[in-house]
């Protein structure tokens, strides 16, 4: 009786330290909360029953993966994004945003996790000639470089700025706008979509070697370390390589 009863009590001290062990283990892990936009596919995107999809989530967990941290994600309007990061709302952006010498006065960057050029998207029946544009209406997302890219490139234009890429697409396809700048991913994925059925690419692309970097709050050197050996080992062990044929038949990494 003894010994069944010293036996058991062995057993429950195992599991018990075993279960202690997991949660210490648990408790380890980091604990990061991610901002993205959730209105740019196929980047960032909201599906129908709510669920987040694209490029940079796929990427982000990935990341978080080899980071051995708990992530969680947070959708974020894009004109209040950087805003919410300094607040506190989330700890780092991965959300398809461009390094910039004005951005990185209030953020501090990972190094490039793929590069993006612009080009302009309009109907296929259209004439429009980019280097042509006088009095042309130019859609672009709102706080994006391409808003940036028409206002000093192109003063000659109508420039209309939206809240969202969706929306400046939807102007484009209703005939409001005579064509819309952007980045190229989105713009591949969209032309080559039901509902970009009705327009092409036209001219080259523009604003070349953009570099897509990850944003933190100042300061927070460790963070940006870690992500950057992160970035470097999905790189290396081919995860990087498999998210990127999910969404594109070529390589956006860049160098």
């Amino acid at each position: 009786m003894h010994i069944k009863r010293r036996i058991a009590f062995g057993l429950s001290a195992a599991a018990a330290l075993a279960f202690t062990a997991a949660g210490a283990l648990a408790q380890d892990r980091m604990q990061l909360k991610i901002g993205t936009e959730g209105a740019y596919p196929p980047f960032n995107n909201l599906t129908a029953s709510g669920e987040l999809e694209g490029f940079d989530v796929d990427i982000a967990r990935a990341l978080c993966e080899e980071m051995n941290a708990e992530c969680e994600f947070v959708t974020q309007d894009w004109d209040g994004i950087i805003p919410a990061l300094q607040a506190g709302k989330f700890d780092a952006i991965i959300a398809s945003m461009s390094i910039t010498p004005e951005r990185d006065e209030q953020v501090d960057f990972t190094k490039p996790y793929y590069t993006n050029s612009l080009v302009f998207v309009a109907p296929k029946e259209s004439e429009f000639d980019p280097n042509n544009i006088e009095d042309k209406a130019i859609g672009v997302q709102a706080g994006t470089i391409a808003a940036e890219f028409v206002e000093e490139n192109y003063s000659n234009a109508e420039l209309r700025a939206y809240p969202s890429q969706l929306e400046a697409w939807a102007d484009l396809s209703n005939g409001r706008v005579d064509a819309v700048l952007a980045d190229f991913g989105v713009q591949y994925e969209w032309v080559n979509s039901e509902d970009g059925a009705c327009c092409e690419f036209k001219g080259e692309t523009v604003s070349g070697d953009d570099q897509i970097g990850i944003a933190v709050r100042e300061g927070e050197t460790e963070l940006v370390e870690k992500f950057n050996a992160a970035i470097d080992a999905i790189r290396e062990n081919g995860t990087y390589a498999e998210i990127n044929a999910k969404y594109f038949p070529f390589d956006i990494y860049g160098e």
